[in-house]
């Protein structure tokens, strides 16, 4: 397995605490998980029918939410996330 230097750099300084084997194997769980969700949608789209676009892009949305917040979280900066200074 090749992975790019600069992405392995990267992904070095976050699994600094943990462990790059800790921090790859969370990753895979991720990935696994990720797949299981596609899998069930697709099941629940051949049972009850394709996603709507206004659904999609409200969970998309929420997504993006919840990624922001992670951001925030992840930087130390809680201000903006609507909590008090």
């Amino acid at each position: 397995m090749t992975i790019p230097e600069d992405l392995l750099e990267e992904i070095r300084v976050d699994a600094a605490e943990r462990g790059l084997s800790a921090y790859v194997a969370e990753a895979l769980r991720a990935k696994r998980d990720r797949d299981r969700l596609r899998e069930l949608v697709g099941w629940l789209e051949e049972e009850y029918g394709p996603v709507a676009d206004d659904e999609r892009a409200a969970a998309m949305a929420e997504l993006e939410d919840l990624d922001a917040e992670h951001a925030r979280r992840r930087t130390g900066d809680m201000r903006s996330g609507g909590e008090a200074a």
